[in-house]
């Protein structure tokens, strides 16, 4: 299973693509998109064809994007918006389907705190997948591609027409060893 994972911006667009081969996990490829100092609509052109590009070179499966957050700027996060609109119109170009997490669950899941700072992220990308990410925008989309791969199941268990009982059959992660068995 190869995901690619986009962190979304208009000035840096951060892209992950991490396979898992039952239970080993590899970056396949990592950057950030910098389209330099142009106006927005090019710029957002400049990631659409970068984001493209990555899609054609890496083949991934699946696509997991953050979800907006709310800034103390509304400009800034209209144009975050635009930039999210370009991540999820690519994929769908694509065909792929998509997948949106909050950043607090995208850290939690990659670095066990919800509330992790970005140099923790850094650390853990290069800890955990060998990467030497120097800007936080790829650790964060290599964190969305690990969070993706380690929620699949159950994102796709809860996904619109599949059937509800599927999340009867998904194991859980831990065991209550108070209970009989």
């Amino acid at each position: 299973m190869i995901v690619l994972g986009i962190d979304p911006g208009s000035r840096r667009c951060g892209y992950g693509v991490v396979a898992r081969d039952g239970g080993r996990l590899s970056v396949v490829e990592s950057g950030v998109l910098v389209p330099g100092a142009h106006p927005v609509a090019e710029r957002l052109a400049r990631i659409l064809d970068g984001l493209s590009d990555v899609i054609t070179r890496t083949a991934p499966r699946e696509v997991a994007v953050e979800q907006v957050h709310c800034g103390p700027s509304p400009r800034a996060a209209l144009v975050l918006g635009q930039a999210r609109g370009v991540a999820l119109a690519v994929s769908a170009r694509a065909g792929l389907p998509v997948f949106e997490y909050q950043p607090a669950e995208v850290k939690l899941s990659f670095t066990g705190s919800g509330r992790a700072s970005k140099a923790q992220m850094l650390r853990t990308a290069r800890t955990l997948l060998g990467v030497e990410a120097d800007l936080d925008d790829e650790a964060d989309a290599i964190a969305l591609a690990v969070c993706h791969l380690a929620r699949r199941a159950t994102r796709l268990a809860l996904a619109p027409g599949r059937p509800r009982d599927a999340l009867a059959r998904l194991r859980p992660s831990r065991r209550d060893h108070r209970m009989a068995p």
